[in-house]
């Protein structure tokens, strides 16, 4: 849902007769033709002016990346990790910036101020000089301060970009890229925890924030450090725009480090889902309209219904964005663009991005709709791809998300020296970054103590430590503030932001490494290593080798309810959008065999695989569980000990004295194992 950056008001047209009486006398004296001549050659000349500054902007920010990707290998090979690849581009940001600023000339300015009896301001005047009309569009408010020194440089007028770029081309790439490189083995294993930091922390960390800046705001406007209204509702949506977390520097150096994957998992889901919960909470703060004469006054009905939004925007995302993946599968399943790889990813290129823009365009958050459809797209869509295309998806997506979260540091270097509305105010500053501090703290803390009482591999001190420190803020902060600059409090918010996300990437970033060795957290860890099992859990046997190992303990980890789902995905719903899992005549009722055999992909029975992808980690298959209990050892296909129990056919089970004995100790209600269906593992107390 976009967030308005002022009230649009209708387009209607300002007829102003600027006409001297000098100019007329030239003109009835026969001096006409030739004047008219000049003036268009002078036009001709700015637009040829104005184009070669466009070519010269866009060429600073290609240079600006071209010296990055230099830099950034000359650090991978010098093995440097203290600055990462985005803090690079900011500081050659910061030094473009400073030339840009005083180091270019400043052009003669041609401004004249006319005064107007309107009282609203236009968004388009037509204005009539001589006879000719001219259009102008609304750029914003001047200060009377500054009426006279209005942005003379051309090129600071140049590099200064709209707000909905970032929103509309360089966001989405970024969001996409994180969902569809979604590792959902680890992912998955932490979703309750990941869910918890996400959402409530993340409302959390807003409210503690937006109370604390009010109290901020509060004492400025005592010592009179305060030139204009603040209201509370702004210092929510500044608690907002900062809780939206973006940890890519320390995320990049615990990939190169391969530090422990939980730890990895917890910290990138939470800022992936952290990122759409901020943007659906700003917008639903900014749609907080109590009614009454106080618009920034409490209002219940108006909470209320701000919730509502909440749950309204972020649910209707999500649904956007995995019935685009779901079609975009469809369409990849039963045509044959498979035989046409460059179409192919063409395809998925314009799905995936259009999704984004859809969900904008119908009032819902594109972050949300973009990233669950790159979740869907990697989970079904890709198993449709031919090889080709799936390698070009990977590394196309992969490349757009590195250049435009770079090109997006860059500008922020830029931005500090050529925005021309900063308002640095000292106080709000050192309060934001306290308050920062303790929403942070509110936000860990608090909750991984509540998640471990449930937890069977606990978050340690040392993990939430690390989660505490690696609370940086990026792309997705800088984005929402730079959209609404309007007004004197949003100036003062932006210009906080981007003062934050300086110290957090190079001081807090740069202090990853040291950090990691401090709290002593696992690094080298091979991704696909779990940790040792625990006293807790049952031990589980399963083939010879490593590998029926991690199956097993990812499927006593992961939550039961996702289980359940990815038994039912992998049934039903692989094989009606993909061309793998089992075919649907065997899943499906026996009455549903004619749309069963529509639906069920002909692959399916020339290489009935499970699973392609790491999937078979969440389900529980024939076989695929062996407990020992004493002497004796069950597997679900019914051997046990030196007693069997035979399953049948038609899944009917007999079962042994040896296993009447162990479910009449267990409590055969309590530890089932059906034969057919989904199949749940729980937990057996050690008691010994």
């Amino acid at each position: 849902m976009a967030l308005p950056r002022r009230r649009r008001l209708p387009v209607l047209p300002l007829l102003l007769l600027l006409a001297a009486g000098g100019l007329r006398a030239a003109e009835q004296s026969g001096g006409g033709s030739s004047s008219s001549a000049m003036e268009e050659l002078a036009t001709e000349k700015e637009a040829e002016e104005s184009h070669r500054q466009d070519s010269v902007s866009l060429l600073t920010f290609i240079l600006l990346l071209t010296l990055t990707i230099l830099t950034i290998w000359l650090f991978k090979h010098r093995r440097v990790r203290f600055l990462h690849e985005t803090g690079l581009a900011m500081i050659y940001g910061l030094i473009v910036g400073v030339i840009l600023r005083y180091g270019t000339p400043s052009t003669s300015g041609h401004d004249k101020p006319f005064s107007c009896s309107q009282d609203r301001p236009f968004t388009t005047l037509l204005v009539n000089v001589s006879g000719k009309f001219f259009e102008y569009t609304l750029k914003g408010e001047i200060s009377p301060g500054k009426i006279h020194n209005v942005e003379q440089n051309d090129m600071l007028r140049k590099v200064t970009f709209d707000p909905e770029v970032f929103f509309n081309i360089l966001l989405p790439p970024i969001i996409f890229h994180a969902g569809y490189s979604l590792k959902k083995r680890h992912f998955f294993r932490n979703l309750g925890s990941i869910l918890a930091y996400a959402f409530l922390g993340t409302a959390v960390s807003c409210f503690i924030i937006g109370n604390l800046m009010y109290g901020v705001v509060k004492l400025m406007k005592l010592v009179g450090q305060l030139s204009d209204k603040f209201y509370y509702t702004d210092c929510l949506l500044f608690g907002a725009i900062i809780s939206a977390t973006d940890p890519v520097t320390v995320l990049a150096i615990f990939n190169e480090l391969h530090a422990d994957v939980d730890l990895y998992a917890l910290l990138f889901g939470e800022s992936v889902l952290n990122d759409a919960v901020a943007i659906v909470l700003s917008s639903s703060i900014v749609a907080y309209q109590p009614t009454g004469e106080n618009t920034h006054a409490f209002d219940a009905a108006a909470f209320f219904k701000c919730v509502g939004v909440f749950l309204g925007i972020f649910s209707g995302s999500f649904m956007m964005g995995a019935v685009t993946g779901v079609v975009t599968a469809l369409v990849t399943k039963f045509t044959k663009l498979h035989c046409f790889p460059l179409l192919e990813t063409a395809l998925f290129f314009l799905m995936s991005w259009s999704t984004f823009l859809l969900a904008e365009a119908c009032g819902f958050t594109g972050v949300v709709a973009v990233l669950f459809c790159g979740i869907t797209q990697a989970h079904y869509t890709y198993n449709n791809l031919s090889v080709e295309s799936r390698s070009r998806t990977k590394q196309l997506f992969e490349v757009l998300h590195f250049l435009a979260e770079n090109f997006i540091f860059s500008y922020m270097g830029l931005a500090l020296f050529t925005f021309q509305k900063h308002i640095f105010s000292p106080v709000f500053i050192i309060g934001a970054f306290i308050a920062i501090f303790l929403g942070r703290a509110a936000h860990i803390y608090p909750l991984s103590f509540l998640l471990n009482l449930g937890r069977r591999h606990k978050i340690s001190w040392n993990f939430q430590h690390m989660m505490m420190f690696s609370g940086l803020r990026g792309a997705m902060a800088f984005a929402l503030a730079i959209r609404d600059t309007a007004t004197y409090s949003h100036q003062m918010m932006f210009s906080t932001t981007l003062l934050i996300v300086f110290f957090t990437v190079w001081i807090v970033g740069g202090g990853t490494t040291p950090m990691l060795s401090w709290l002593n957290i696992r690094v080298g860890v091979d991704p696909d290593q779990d940790p040792p099992p625990t006293n807790d859990s049952f031990q589980v046997l399963q083939g010879d080798g490593p590998d029926s190992e991690r199956r097993n303990r990812t499927k006593q980890e992961s939550a039961w309810l996702f289980r359940l789902w990815y038994s039912f995905d992998h049934n039903y719903l692989k094989p009606i959008l993909t061309h793998s899992g089992p075919p649907l005549t065997t899943t499906l009722p026996s009455w549903c065999g004619l749309i069963a055999r529509c639906l069920t992909s002909p692959q399916v029975y020339d290489n009935q695989e499970q699973l392609r992808e790491e999937d078979s980690d969440f389900i529980l298959n024939d076989g695929d569980l062996t407990v020992t209990y004493g002497d004796t050892t069950i597997t679900a296909n019914g051997s046990s000990g030196p007693h069997t129990a035979t399953t049948t056919l038609d899944g009917r089970r007999t079962k042994s004295s040896s296993e009447e004995a162990l479910e009449r100790d267990l409590g055969a209600a309590d530890h089932e194992v059906t034969s057919r269906g989904t199949r749940l593992v729980f937990p057996l107390e050690d008691n010994a």
